[in-house]
């Protein structure tokens, strides 16, 4: 009998810290033990808490599946597949734009924070490069729009959309204006979504004021950009949140996944960090 070992020798193991709440760890594997009851699967290799705190270092550090599955004594396409299983299940959770909206409307809110991020991807080959690019960031990746409240808390975030894809463009395809003026709320965005409001006579998306070439804006108006560029600094944090699940660094997925994979970890974020 022939047993392959590893290239560099004997196998070590050794112990890393994963920077979550043991609540975050709890939320998981209770949802995780919910769907093995609702699909009546009587046994995996691993209880349910390990399989989750095996999820969560897997989103949280993107070690490599071999190394973890060498570790624990199970299949690199094992911990794949409970990883997708368990990024199914957050991302069903996910709140849909009108409901966010309304929670906020609910919980006494007046306005939210909308910005859009590009999370880098792997660089495509033929013709699918140049949808991926974007020239303002000078590299590839999916484009991202989300809301936040007023305290930088992540509440929505939006389908991928081709790096390339401009944010005003992509936020014209949400209808997020028509969600903000159905909810009764108002948002507060930067320059790149200006002209998004189409009832400039009473916007409920505040941009702020562009200087042009022909026109400089005055004291008065710059004074109110600094304003509200301080208003809207929180939705920084809430993306930062976002992007401390190292899964993020480069993407390797297709958009739709990109999306599910997006959506489970704002559910994650907003377990686990709350202003």
């Amino acid at each position: 009998m022939t047993t392959t070992q590893p290239a560099e020798g004997t196998t070590l193991v050794y112990q890393c810290a994963l920077p979550l709440s043991r609540q975050t760890l709890t939320f998981v594997a209770d949802l995780l033990r919910g769907h093995l009851k609702k699909i009546r699967s009587r046994w995996r290799k691993l209880p349910p808490g390990k399989i989750a705190l095996i999820v969560l270092a897997t989103l949280r550090h993107d070690h490599r599946l071999a190394d973890l599955a060498g570790g624990n004594s199970i299949s690199a396409s094992t911990i794949s597949r409970w990883t997708w299983e368990i990024i199914g299940l957050l991302a069903a959770r996910a709140p849909r734009l009108d409901r966010a909206l309304a929670a906020i409307r609910n919980q006494g809110g007046e306005a939210v924070l909308l910005d859009g991020t590009l999370i880098p991807a792997r660089r495509r080959s033929g013709t699918a490069n140049r949808k991926n690019y974007n020239g303002k960031h000078k590299k590839h990746g999916l484009l991202f729009l989300a809301l936040t409240d007023e305290a930088g808390n992540l509440i929505w975030i939006s389908s991928a959309r081709r790096g390339a894809a401009s944010e005003i463009t992509a936020a014209r395809r949400d209808r997020i204006a028509g969600h903000l003026r159905t909810a009764g709320l108002g948002a507060l965005a930067d320059l790149g979504f200006t002209g998004l409001d189409p009832d400039p006579d009473d916007p409920v998306i505040i941009t702020g004021y562009k200087s042009t070439r022909t026109r400089k804006t005055t004291p008065a108006q710059r004074h109110d950009n600094q304003a509200l560029s301080a208003a809207r600094a929180p939705v920084e944090h809430g993306f930062s949140d976002l992007k401390n699940w190292r899964i993020l660094t480069r993407l390797r997925l297709s958009p739709a996944k990109a999306t599910i994979l997006l959506r489970a970890l704002l559910v994650l974020t907003r377990q686990h960090t709350t202003r």
